[in-house]
């Protein structure tokens, strides 16, 4: 070969690698944060299918069954906010580090709970790795893309994972427990974080972080997860105690109390752990708010709606989480398909807005909803309207993520994923009761089991959508952000 020819593929070869390789590891890195989320969602999702077999093993009371959820709910919502400000503090990847390896240990220790206090204590820091680690996955995701097209790819990939899991959740759930025991829902997590481990330590950026010298307010630390943790306890109560009880008014107001003493706190304060100027930005607090409005929502989608295909078409674990699986298909064909192009096109205000539209008549077609309904008719188009939450959360991250600064970017990180938590327990409190006292009524009243649950399930399901039509309207005077060209 002429040395003409040849020296131009020995010098590409000097200069392309280093590039290419620093491109793989972005993508690696997207891999692995994506598959945290995944490993997390999928067990919040896959425990609810298992939870009869847990209670028939372990002899849970129906009140004690409840902490398996509430547990892990209770640590991740109290605990996002610090992990998210510790992680810009102390460096991201230490904490998602940090976060999966505690995840990955407490799921061994689930898996061979042999009491309900074991499995309950598990739980618990389940929910404490997980906080430590998806606080500060999209800190680190958008300081890794940088462009608007990569970032909104990146994001919606990230989004796919999170919306997806919980679908899949339900099918894996079923699947194990049926083939299996409830004890591999759990197992299952080990292969899947020791990998994430692996593949984090070389493909993660290395941070320092500011220092806890930036931010090391131990007091406002103890007030904000005090304040967090009290609230989220108070309101997944209150299906037992009721909205009017001691318990919860009592409870509430102090959880109010602890949260405002942290706000004065962080205005006064040198160092402080959450500087209040990450709320000068309309983005961040308008996207902060669409999401809690949306996923209280969206619990009367995948909770009511798998408890409607149960209790009253009596399907199988494991046929529940087949018939939700056009859900799951149809939000990532549009997440990882079309929803970034569009923003790119449109801007993600749109894109966020035209989700959100079809959420709404998805929730609204519910409402009519027979007893005996028909799957192809009556819910498959139900699932493939949940392409919305496709379009809808990658839009939605990208705006609640765009108004922070790169230093704050674990804080709005933290932010945006206890927003999340703090909206899936009030739709668990807001929904679940609504349509428990619709049905008593209604079964009062001398209509029959069946009748009165899906009356209660339609009462839900038409307060969700009403949910969703307040968030198009704060999303639509709140999110003003620019036109995509």
């Amino acid at each position: 070969m002429p040395a003409a020819l040849s020296s131009t593929p020995r010098s590409a070869s000097r200069t392309e690698p280093p590039a290419g390789r620093r491109l793989r590891s972005r993508w690696t890195a997207l891999g692995v944060l994506s598959t945290g989320m995944l490993m997390t969602v999928l067990d919040g999702s896959i425990v609810t299918v298992a939870m009869p077999a847990m209670q028939n093993d372990l002899g849970f009371s129906p009140a004690g069954l409840s902490w398996v959820v509430n547990a892990y709910l209770i640590a991740v919502g109290s605990l996002l906010l610090l992990a998210g400000r510790l992680g810009d503090l102390i460096g991201r990847k230490r904490m998602f580090l940090a976060g999966t390896g505690v995840f990955t240990g407490a799921s061994l220790l689930a898996g061979f709970a042999s009491s309900p206090g074991l499995l309950i204590a598990a739980r618990f820091l389940q929910g404490l790795g997980s906080a430590m680690a998806s606080a500060v996955s999209l800190g680190i995701l958008v300081t890794l893309f940088t462009g608007t097209r990569e970032r909104a790819r990146a994001i919606a990939v990230f989004s796919f994972t999170g919306a997806a899991g919980a679908s899949l959740g339900q099918v894996l759930g079923g699947i194990l427990t049926d083939a299996l025991d409830w004890h591999w829902i759990f197992f299952i997590n080990l292969p899947i974080g020791l990998a994430a481990l692996l593949l984090a330590l070389p493909s993660l950026p290395d941070d320092r972080g500011l220092g806890l010298r930036a931010g090391a307010d131990i007091f406002g630390a103890v007030l904000v997860t005090a304040g967090l943790m009290l609230g989220i306890y108070t309101v997944v109560k209150v299906e037992q105690y009721g909205w009017t009880s001691a318990h919860t008014l009592g409870l509430g107001a102090l959880s109010l109390v602890l949260l405002a003493g942290f706000g004065v706190r962080q205005a006064t304060a040198r160092t402080p752990l959450m500087p209040l100027r990450v709320f000068r930005s309309a983005a961040v607090v308008g996207a902060n708010l669409v999401q809690m409005l949306m996923v209280a929502a969206l619990f009367a989608f995948q909770v009511l709606v798998a408890l409607y295909l149960q209790k009253v078409r009596g399907y199988g674990a494991a046929e529940t989480g087949l018939a939700m699986l056009p859900a799951a298909l149809m939000i990532g064909a549009v997440s990882l398909g079309i929803s970034a192009r569009l923003a790119a096109r449109f801007g993600e205000r749109t894109v966020l807005l035209s989700g959100l539209g079809l959420l709404v008549v998805a929730l609204g077609w519910l409402t009519r909803l027979p007893v005996q309904a028909d799957y192809v008719r009556d819910l498959l188009p139900v699932m493939l309207l949940a392409a919305g939450f496709g379009l809808a959360l990658p839009a939605l991250t990208a705006l609640g993520m765009s108004g922070a600064d790169e230093a704050d970017a674990g804080l709005a990180s933290g932010l945006f994923n206890t927003t999340q938590q703090i909206g899936m327990a009030l739709g668990v409190a807001v929904l679940s009761t609504l349509a428990a006292s619709r049905s008593e009524s209604l079964a009062a009243a001398g209509r029959s089991g069946a009748e009165a649950l899906t009356g209660g399930y339609h009462l839900a399901f038409g307060v969700g959508a009403g949910l969703l039509a307040l968030a198009m309207v704060v999303a639509a005077v709140a999110l003003r952000g620019p036109r995509r060209g």
